[in-house]
C-alpha cells in the first residue's frame, strides 16, 4: 500500500511531574512530527483522478490546524503538576493535560487530533515524535 509521510516541526517546553530526574523540570525541545497517511481502500492499481491520496497542502493544513498550532510555543504541563506547584502561568502560553506530557502521551494527543481532521479516504497510517534528534516515541496502525 502507498502512503505519504509530512513532516512537521514545533517547539515546546514541558515537565513530568514526579519524575525521578531533571525532567521533572521545566525544559524545552525542538520537536519533529512525521505524520504517514495512506487510502483506506487497497488497490493494486493507479491512484484515480489527479493520482494523489491527499494534497500534501491539505494535509500541512489539517495537521497545523489540529496538533502544531495547540502545541507551538506553548508550556504543556499536566494537572497534577500544576496542583503540585505554586506558579501561575498565562493561558495563552499553557496547554493543560489530563495525563504527563511525556514524547508518548503527546503522541497519542497527536493521533487522536489528527483523526478527527483527516477526510473519510484517508487513514492514519503512523506518527514519529523527535523528542531530540535521537529520541523518539512512534506509534502505527498495526492491525
Amino acid at each position: 500500500m502507498i502512503s505519504i509521510t509530512k513532516i512537521f516541526r514545533f517547539e515546546a517546553a514541558h515537565a513530568i511531574n514526579e519524575y525521578p530526574g531533571s525532567c521533572q523540570h521545566i525544559h524545552g525541545h525542538s520537536y519533529e512530527l512525521q505524520v504517514t497517511v495512506q487510502a483506506r481502500q487497497a488497490s493494486e492499481d493507479f491512484i484515480p483522478g489527479l493520482g494523489i491520496i491527499i494534497d500534501f497542502k491539505d494535509l500541512k493544513i489539517r495537521v497545523q490546524e489540529a496538533v502544531i498550532k495547540v502545541l507551538d510555543h506553548k508550556l504543556i504541563l499536566s494537572k497534577a503538576y500544576l496542583a503540585k506547584t505554586k506558579n501561575t502561568f498565562s493561558s495563552d502560553e499553557l496547554v493543560v493535560f489530563d495525563f504527563e506530557p511525556t514524547a508518548e502521551n503527546l503522541l497519542i494527543f497527536s493521533r487522536n487530533q489528527i483523526y478527527s481532521c483527516l477526510p473519510e479516504h484517508v487513514q492514519l497510517k503512523s506518527l514519529k515524535l523527535y523528542e531530540t534528534r535521537d529520541s523518539f516515541a512512534e506509534w502505527s496502525d498495526v492491525k
